[in-house]
């Protein structure tokens, strides 16, 4: 397993899509995941350290597995099968190893609220991982600007006004 950091959260702008970028931590390749705007917004909250007034589903689950007397000690991300990444929550309780599937984005959300490390299997990281410089997509690419709390409320209103105009045949041209 290669250990990753979440180096930014894009937007891909041909498919107006969030677009997490998690990079290898003793390398230069990236893994990039497409996820849902909703997941985006928490990661950005995590990252962010926005405490909102009521606990938000990953910290809820975080909250729980801990009230459960378990400790979340890693994310795996562990494959891509037609399309969609999987992934793995790795816990201990008691001594017990606890392993539950889990979706890439909400594996990812969790993980920066509990401190756990994000790792990639070496397989999905050398199929699937690019090479980028992200310090100069950072400050020139105008193409894929990074979510921030603040813009949150833009793309999703930017993402609904795209859902009401966008019609079923669109997507067959």
């Amino acid at each position: 397993m290669i250990e990753v950091v979440l180096r930014a959260v894009r937007v891909d702008v041909g498919s107006a899509t969030p677009l997490l970028l998690l990079e290898e931590v003793a390398g230069e390749r990236v893994l990039p995941i497409f996820v849902g705007t909703p997941e985006a917004a928490a990661i950005a909250y995590a990252l962010q350290g926005v405490e909102a007034p009521r606990p938000m589903s990953h910290d809820l689950m975080g909250h729980v597995i801990t009230a459960l007397g378990a400790r979340l000690f890693s994310v795996e991300i562990t494959e891509l099968v037609a399309g969609t990444f999987y992934a793995n929550l790795r816990m201990l309780r008691g001594g017990e190893e606890i392993v539950v599937s889990a979706r890439p984005s909400d594996a990812v959300a969790l993980a920066l609220r509990v401190g756990a490390p994000i790792l990639v299997s070496d397989a999905l990281m050398a199929s699937e991982g690019r090479v980028m410089d992200l310090s100069e997509e950072d400050e020139e690419d105008e193409e894929a600007p990074v979510i921030d709390v603040a813009d949150e409320a833009d793309l999703v209103a930017e993402l609904r006004a795209f859902l009401d105009r966008v019609d079923p045949e669109d997507f067959g041209k």
